[in-house]
């Protein structure tokens, strides 16, 4: 029997739900259009806001005659090809005309004047599940502004592709920014949808304000299973390997280890220049400056993960390479703080702790979400 239910497990965490299996919020629009016809419409979205079919969602709502306003774009822009952290400036889209407002750069949050003249904001964006990655940050400023200028808002769901676990290390608020904005592990398991719902519930907007928030759900998900993405969420999440390795690696941001940014395979390797001799394997990453054109290439020597069968989060690639790297008093920056989001944590992996010893730390507080996050799962865990 033991064994039996090992088999269980072991199957539905491997079982995949290709895209064609799911049927998105945005795929069923006898579900929302009654709510949006008539109405001025804000859109929050970027290129993954796509039907089945590969239409967007601003093509086609414009071509059923809907009125939309205004497009916010988040992190990477409305085509998403934006390099991380960098700043979105509002524009004009070339194809439509309608007013593009970045929620990446001056602004991070709409402010009254962006969406006084709309009757309802609708959001539709691929997230990843990772509590560093901004698309849900943008989510809780665009809750806080609707609440704020009672706009309803109106969430198309889309599956999380990490959503079968739960894991790593809670968000201490002493340490919030806007790659952490709440007390989440740094993989939630939760669906932007569902994410939405939590941020109303646990009254995280500020001063306790609650959105107008309706949701539209998917049909034929189950956190139980793996989804596989249609189309990449940002530039530098190219495949699902890369997704899934993400949350274990984008800590590498807050240090001296590149991820292979600026190759073919980002977040699917790891390297310094200072680890020769240490590591066979190598690749090329561009050296470039502040206006980001390359100078030249530098050799890094590290892991290739390309193959890795590690599918959930880990900090077994952080400890390697902080005890591998010659100078430890410079491996980390000020970055790293913000998205490991916990000090604790931070000393402990400094200290040397195995990670079996770390992973104990954040146990309990795992424990605490995982009660917060059943009161507003969608769909079964």
């Amino acid at each position: 029997m033991k064994y039996l239910f090992t088999f269980i497990i072991f199957y539905l965490a491997f079982t995949v739900i290709k895209s064609q299996d799911i049927l998105t919020a945005l795929d069923q629009s006898e579900q929302y259009l009654p709510i949006i016809k008539g109405k001025k419409l804000g859109i929050v979205c970027n290129h993954s806001a796509i039907f089945k079919n590969g239409t967007h969602l601003v093509d086609s709502f414009l071509s059923l005659g809907l009125t939309i306003k205004k497009i916010f774009v988040p992190e990477h822009g409305f085509r998403g090809e934006a390099r991380a952290g960098e700043w979105i400036e509002h524009g004009t889209d070339e194809k439509t005309g309608i007013p593009i407002i970045s929620l990446y750069g001056k602004y991070k949050k709409p402010t009254q004047e962006h969406i006084k003249d709309l009757d309802i904001m609708i959001f539709d964006i691929q997230d990843v599940g990772v509590r560093f990655y901004t698309y849900i940050s943008t989510l809780h400023y665009v809750m806080e502004a609707c609440a704020e200028n009672n706009i309803p808002l109106l969430v198309l769901d889309r599956p999380n592709p990490l959503g079968f676990y739960v894991d790593g290390p809670v968000l201490d608020t002493n340490y919030r920014s806007f790659v952490g904005m709440h007390p989440v592990p740094i993989v939630y398991g939760m669906t932007i949808g569902e994410y939405a719902q939590m941020i109303n519930g646990e009254k995280w907007l500020k001063n306790g304000k609650q959105c107008n928030l309706t949701i539209i759900t998917l049909k034929g998900y189950s956190h139980q299973t793996r989804y596989q993405l249609p189309i990449k969420p940002s530039p530098s999440l190219v495949n699902m390997q890369s997704v899934y390795l993400y949350p274990s690696l984008c800590l590498f941001e807050g240090t001296v280890i590149n991820v292979a940014r600026g190759t073919d395979f980002p977040f699917q390797a790891i390297g310094h220049p200072l680890l020769k001799g240490k590591y066979s394997f190598s690749f090329e990453v561009p050296a470039t400056l502040g206006n980001k054109k390359i100078l030249y290439t530098k050799t890094c020597y590290g892991l290739d993960l390309r193959q890795s069968t590690d599918s959930i989060f880990t900090l077994k690639f952080l400890l390697e390479m902080y005890h591998n790297y010659p100078k430890k008093e410079e491996f980390f920056n000020s970055f790293f703080i913000k998205l490991i989001g916990n000090k604790k944590i931070y000393e402990a992996i400094k200290q040397g702790k195995k990670e079996y010893e770390i992973k104990r730390m954040w146990k309990s507080d795992i424990e605490k979400f995982l009660d917060i996050r059943k009161k507003y799962l969608l769909y079964p865990d």
